[in-house]
């Protein structure tokens, strides 16, 4: 892609199984400051490590989505729940340990929020 355009990375905030299987996709990117475009979070990583990590991401303009294991992001429910641009998206994804659990999804209920039952009837 070309340099300087806006919103063309997914970055990874997971588990270590998790960023494994996106970078061998192919995600992974280091760009001129030194800064990856993954997070691999351990034991020894801290709330405010992934804060400032979550926070990093969604001030990069080369981000357009954020994915994130939902046990994590349980742990900055707060900074979920206060990210309102539609871009960097910001997408929970479930882990080899943890299932998905969509009632605990900040944007799913948000998006639950903009439709009635009558938008999906025939």
């Amino acid at each position: 892609m070309a340099h300087g355009k806006i919103g063309k990375l997914l970055a990874v905030i997971g588990d270590e199984d998790t960023c494994t299987g996106f970078l061998l996709g192919g995600i992974g990117e280091i760009n001129n400051k030194r800064q990856s475009n993954f997070l691999v979070v351990e034991k020894t990583t801290s709330v405010h490590e992934i804060e400032e990590c979550f926070n990093n991401f969604v001030s990069r303009k080369d981000i357009a989505i954020i994915l994130i294991n939902q046990s994590y992001a349980e742990l900055i429910r707060h900074l979920l729940d206060s990210h309102l641009a539609p871009v960097p998206a910001v997408l929970e994804i479930p882990s080899k340990d943890s299932p998905y659990d969509p009632s605990k999804d900040s944007i799913l209920r948000r998006a639950k929020g903009m439709f009635s039952v009558e938008d999906f009837r025939l």
